[in-house]
């Protein structure tokens, strides 16, 4: 087993620059794609993803002047927000987290196989959104048994909401042959996103109000381009935080640069994918049926390049901050969320249809939401900590998967109902 735990640690530990390129390449052999194909799809993805990874840290470096800012008006953030990455990195330490890998590709294939599903997901490390729900559970109900359960069960139906989501994310994003299997996404921010949008369409006046932000750019030209509502967002949070001139300009640039490279780097990955999404289908229709299709999971990251989604980023970066200060009980500042906040804003405007008004009400809320819950279930993650002997002093946190990841959230409130 610990021969295994360390296979498994070693190929995650390259990280999802280097193990989506490959995943993509196997399946370009996979589904008959030339060898030098399949070498430039899983090369374009990689080289697209590790641009996105870029381009979000420069995004965090931007607003860090204004973060420290605010974070030092706090007396009361007595809990840490680790971030999603540190917690990803920390779960696959689990005792049945080498068999869950396995399991879960072995899962994927015979779904596919007898045709239960058309779904492949070759987001590898974005397995963490199955396994982190059954580490909480190992972790408050000690069982090893539950944990692997819960962690290859989410797996599985993660491909079912992943194709009822493949429609609507093609529609919306133009992303053709791929769907979305981030758990914490499909399964929480799209539903939630769709109940929003039924309450707003009984709001006289809201409902008709529909702000495309493609027609708002064209009939206003750069003044409506997320380039440009990053600038003026990052001038005014300058502004608000009292900070020299120098840093203000440089918070301005950092996000209008952010605003405009994000979809440059998705147009990169797509160059890949759509190659490798082409020969899935071909293969599928030659041998499987004539009416078959596969799509293949992806990140969520992809529906990034969507203007609205830029925009919402934006937008709700102060938002998440003024959360701290306002949310009755808050006792951690959402640093790590904040890295978070452009992958909750994609299923938001997929709910919405890209309409920027709806998909801002809908990221709002979903972020108070996930605020409020990474907050409350701090004890949980806690927990969760110790219970695979990592070294905890004080409380600690995870803005993300405590709070957008579903299965956490009501295995934590399991826990706690039943004392």
């Amino acid at each position: 087993m610990d021969t295994l735990l360390n296979i498994v640690q070693t190929i995650l530990g390259m990280g999802a620059v280097v193990i989506l390129p490959i995943m993509i390449f196997i399946l370009g052999l996979i589904f008959r794609m030339k060898i030098g194909a399949a070498i430039q799809a899983g090369l374009m993805i990689g080289i697209g993803f590790q641009g996105l990874l870029l381009v979000i840290n420069l995004l965090m470096a931007s607003i860090d002047p204004v973060v420290k800012y605010y974070q030092s008006m706090g007396s009361g953030f007595t809990t840490v927000d680790i971030g999603w990455a540190a917690l990803g990195a920390i779960s696959w330490t689990a005792p049945f987290a080498p068999l869950a890998v396995p399991l879960i590709i072995l899962a994927n294939v015979i779904l596919i196989k007898v045709g239960l599903t058309k779904v492949m997901n070759v987001d590898m490390w974005n397995y963490i959104h199955f396994l982190i729900p059954g580490v909480v559970a190992y972790a408050l109900f000690d069982s090893v048994i539950l944990g692997l359960v819960i962690t290859v069960g989410l797996s599985i139906l993660a491909l079912f909401i992943a194709e009822k989501v493949a429609p609507h994310w093609e529609k919306v994003f133009g992303l053709e042959g791929t769907t979305c299997t981030c758990m914490s996404f499909i399964s929480y921010m799209w539903p939630l996103s769709i109940i929003i949008n039924k309450i707003i369409d009984y709001i006289p006046g809201l409902n008709k109000f529909d702000l495309d932000l493609t027609k708002l750019q064209s009939k206003i030209g750069f003044f409506g381009n997320p380039a440009f509502i990053g600038l003026i967002v990052g001038i005014l949070l300058g502004i608000i935080t009292e900070q020299p001139i120098t840093t203000i300009t440089t918070i301005a640039m950092g996000l209008a640069s952010v605003l405009l490279l994000i979809p440059r780097m998705v147009a990169v990955m797509m160059e890949g994918l759509s190659s490798i999404g082409t020969a899935a289908n071909d293969f599928m229709q030659k041998h499987i049926a004539k009416d078959a299709q596969l799509w293949i999971g992806m990140d969520v990251c992809l529906g990034l390049g969507h203007p609205t989604c830029i925009v919402c980023t934006a937008l709700c970066i102060p938002f998440t901050i003024l959360l701290a200060f306002i949310i009755p009980g808050m006792t951690f500042f959402p640093i790590g969320l904040l890295t978070s906040i452009c992958y909750i804003t994609v299923m938001c405007v997929m709910a919405s249809n890209g309409n920027l008004v709806r998909s801002l009400i809908c990221s709002m809320v979903s972020i108070v939401l996930i605020t409020w819950a990474a907050n409350t279930f701090a004890p949980e993650a806690t927990m969760m900590l110790k219970a695979l002997n990592v070294p905890v002093d004080g409380m600690i946190t995870e803005g993300g998967h405590f709070g957008y990841n579903l299965p956490v959230v009501i295995i934590s409130a399991i826990s706690r109902i039943l004392g």
